[in-house]
């Protein structure tokens, strides 16, 4: 049963509430250290983590990810090698790539030299031996140290001196292919359909060329698709970061407004909201409507299947048919919300105006999240540039090849000393050539240990950066809520105050909240790993099951991060260890669950639309210059290879942006509000202490104690 003040009596399951304390102004200034042992826990894993990024930078190598590499093991192409001149890798037989052993070890069973160009002709050696003529075009594609033709012919490809035949080939990521076109239907390289395999008199259809080129190419394909991405980054950086800006200064502008117009500036972004969806719906009818009777565009999703290049699918009706049901049915469902929960918005608006009012005193608060932001690309670039040194600090792996049955196949061997051993000797056709890069030391053994502490130790840190800045703001503005003189009774640096308690009493709780966060978001890593090798499975079973576990994490790191969230308002103000607070908060929030479910979720649905504002405003812009139809600017803009590419990372860039912004007035009214339930219980009316929450806002929060829907 309900009081008529709108309070709910206190109910012990979830704690006692506070009394009053007429000394109490706001956040604990005498409080001791929280959490020691967590704290310890990640300077150790700090310290570890540099040793580990050390080791990698050490042994790391990122010329392997980007030049190609020979039968020995030397770069190709790269400054300061004996290949710096020879940019190309050729293979002797290209026909052996058609072999599984490609796509295992990411190598084709046959020698591999760098070359200063492709070939361009059709010559096999037995030809050049037999002829005399073209010998100095044809030892290019020879093993280093082949200056002389001496040897018989059989003693020359035995040893793999030299390649049996060469096709005309063009470079494609720095590797010789076969130029193979297609015309009338025919496959042909060069201008023929047969080659001569230079092993004998017998001709070989070129399709046999084309299948171990295929095969090849399967592991190249995805790296193709990224340098042609890293070329798009190359030419458009610049208009990506003046995309970024003008986010920037959109999101700023956006809160400035806010803090002195909240209510107008809440439905104004409502209906910005709704009208940017409007046209949306309006430009995917009028492109599906342009490309009726146009051919090719009738050809479904399914049939075209995947394709890099996703202008491809710009051109079918069924994208565009797809985009305009997408919108319209999230343009529904925001205008439905926006009816059943009218009330509820008005008390969500007022929140926000006394969110404005505590940011207009905090105004440092505004740029704070930039601070936050530069931690966090400092942890993902140290995360990144580790995780490419250790996945390339692998050393060369050399291993036997063969063509014909032998046991020794597939053994790591040493070239330096192979023709000295009895392999040779048992499998004559056998070959030590570079496989990948490995290792068989105690670095090499755990490295996939060290990737994954990488990882985790990434989510530690990145959680305990954001933690950091949540309590960090969470203090500064419970120091405006407590103040009863507004700004005399306020710190002279709010923001910084809150941020020297943080560091110097908090750490370890902050270490604490994050750990358990990052444990559980290491577990999804995982669980979507798994998910990924099982997708081949017919064990039904453990797909389901699976799937139920992924879905349970889900929910949990989307509850950890709720506790958290309040487990650092609580920090903030009392100094007390996560736990305590955290339980504090949770009861705190359970003894006044309406009140909770009606505006919190409200709140962020505003701030929501919020962002969705500048980042759909954003984006647009971003899609109509990089497609080139704004005219004034069309000569300007740079061409592209994948124009999504700028286009998405300024939409992923905006919301960041915009989040960053959004997200202190989103921690302003969380910490209000809890300040405000505190302030609510403390003062039960047995005093004459008035309420620090102003008087209409304090009327309409008690409100919503009401169970009574909206009409």
């Amino acid at each position: 049963m309900e009081e008529e003040d709108g309070k709910s009596p206190p109910d012990s399951a979830y704690g006692e509430p506070k009394k009053y304390d007429p000394n109490f102004k706001g956040p604990i200034q005498n409080r001791g250290c929280t959490d020691i042992l967590c704290c310890i826990l990640i300077v150790l894993g700090i310290i570890a983590y540099v040793a580990v990024g050390i080791v990698a930078w050490t042994y790391g190598d990122p010329r392997k990810v980007i030049y190609p590499t020979d039968s020995k093991g030397q770069f190709c192409g790269q400054v300061g090698t004996p290949n710096e001149k020879k940019p190309f890798l050729f293979y002797f037989n290209i026909m052996k790539c058609a072999s599984p052993l490609v796509l295992l070890q990411f190598q084709c069973p046959t020698t591999q030299i760098c070359v200063e160009k492709c070939p361009d002709r059709f010559l096999t050696y037995l030809s050049v031996a037999a002829t005399q003529q073209n010998f100095d075009y044809y030892k290019q594609f020879c093993r280093d140290g082949f200056h002389n033709f001496t040897k018989s012919p059989v003693e020359v490809l035995r040893d793999r001196d030299c390649p049996a035949m060469i096709t005309p080939s063009k470079p494609f990521t720095r590797r010789c292919f076969p130029a193979i076109k297609t015309q009338k239907g025919v496959v042909m390289v060069g201008n023929s359909t047969t080659f001569d395999d230079g092993r004998g008199d017998k001709q070989r259809n070129v399709t046999d060329l084309v299948e171990g080129a295929k095969k090849a190419n399967v592991v190249l394909e995805a790296r193709q698709v990224a340098m042609k991405i890293f070329e798009d980054y190359t030419v458009s950086w610049y208009w990506i970061i003046i995309g970024l800006i003008i986010a920037m200064v959109v999101s700023l502008i956006f809160v400035v407004l806010l803090r002195f117009l909240a209510g107008i500036m809440v439905w104004v972004m409502i209906v910005l909201v709704i009208a940017v969806m409007g046209y949306g719906i309006f430009h995917c009818y009028m492109e599906y409507a342009r490309l009726k009777g146009e051919a090719g565009s009738d050809v479904t999703l399914k049939d075209i299947g995947f394709q890099t290049d996703i202008r491809v699918y710009l051109h079918l009706r069924q994208t565009w048919l797809a985009f305009m049901i997408i919108l319209c049915i999230l343009e529904v469902i925001v205008i439905l919300l926006l009816i059943f929960l009218r009330k509820r918005i008005m008390i969500a608006i007022a929140l926000i105006r006394e969110a404005s009012r505590a940011v207009g005193y905090v105004m440092s608060s505004l740029v704070f999240p930039l601070f936050t932001f530069l931690l966090v690309c400092l942890c993902i670039a140290y995360w990144a540039i580790t995780a490419v040194f250790l996945s390339t600090s692998n050393e060369a792996v050399y291993k036997v090849f063969n063509e014909t049955q032998c046991d020794f196949s597939g053994n790591t061997c040493n070239p330096e000393t192979f023709n000295t051993t009895n392999v040779t000797r048992l499998c004559p056709d056998a070959t030590c050539q570079f496989a990948f890069y490995g290792g068989e030391t105690y670095y090499h053994k755990y490295l996939i240990i060290f990737q994954i502490y990488n990882a985790f130790m990434f989510l530690w840190l990145a959680n305990f950066v954001i933690a950091l800045g949540q309590v960090t703001l969470a203090g500064a503005f419970a120091s405006y809520y407590w103040a009863f003189k507004k700004p005399d009774d306020m710190p002279a640096f709010p923001i910084f105050s809150s941020l020297g308690r943080a560091l110097r009493y908090h750490t370890g709780s902050l270490a604490f909240g994050s750990l358990i966060l990052a444990i559980v978001q290491m577990i999804r890593i995982l669980l979507e790993y798994l998910d990924h090798k099982l997708k081949g499975a017919d064990n039904k079973c453990a797909r389901f099951l699976l799937c139920c576990l992924k879905c349970c994490f889900w929910c949990l790191e989307k509850f950890i991060k709720f506790l958290n969230r309040n487990a650092y308002i609580m920090i903030a103000i009392y100094g007390t260890n996560f736990c305590t607070s955290a339980r504090n908060a949770f009861f705190l929030l359970m003894r006044n669950i309406v009140r909770v479910a009606v505006l919190d979720k409200v709140t962020d649905f505003l701030l929501f639309l919020g962002k969705l504002l500048v980042v759909g405003c954003v984006g647009i812009l971003a899609f109509f210059f990089f497609t080139r139809r704004i005219q004034i600017v069309q000569d300007t803009t740079p061409t592209l290879n994948y124009y999504w590419v700028p286009i998405l990372t300024v939409i992923l860039g905006s919301y960041l942006i915009a989040h960053g912004f959004f997200s202190v007035y989103g921690m302003c009214v969380d910490t209000l509000f809890l300040c405000f339930l505190e302030d609510l219980e403390r003062n039960d009316g047995s005093t004459e202490r008035p309420f620090f929450m102003s008087a209409n806002l304090q009327k309409l929060l008690n409100k919503t104690n009401q169970t009574k829907p909206d009409k």
